[in-house]
């Protein structure tokens, strides 16, 4: 139901823009969507989450001025812009999807489907 795509090899420096395709359109329109990573060895962490009306955004301290989440409602794809990579933000993103809104918008547990993954590497 959702599919992670974008990933790659970058620079550091770099840009990517990871996408987050969601079929169906009423799904998608009552879909908050969030971003999470997970690094080898590390727990599965909150980078990023729009509200299904996009009234709302919320990013991690880590992602708070270097990545952007947005939706396109025409395309049921929600992007998450990533400027200004560093080595830490290596690992595999998913995205994730629930109907309507958590407070615990920062937590796994509080989305009901997810993306495969795509794999961020940031290297020089």
């Amino acid at each position: 139901q959702l599919q992670a795509s974008g990933g790659g090899l970058v620079q550091p420096g770099g840009s990517l823009r990871l996408s987050c395709s969601v079929s169906g359109r009423s799904t998608f329109r009552s879909y908050s969507v969030a971003w999470f990573r997970q690094a080898p060895g590390k727990e599965r962490e909150f980078v990023s989450v729009i509200r299904e009306s996009s009234s709302m955004t919320r990013y991690a301290e880590s992602a708070k001025g270097r990545f952007t989440i947005s939706r396109d409602y025409a395309k049921n794809t929600v992007y998450m812009q990533m400027n200004s990579l560093k080595p830490e933000d290596t690992a595999v993103y998913y995205c994730a999807g629930r109907i309507g809104y958590s407070v615990a918008y920062y937590s796994p547990q509080s989305y009901s489907s997810w993306g495969q993954g795509t794999q961020v590497t940031v290297s020089s």
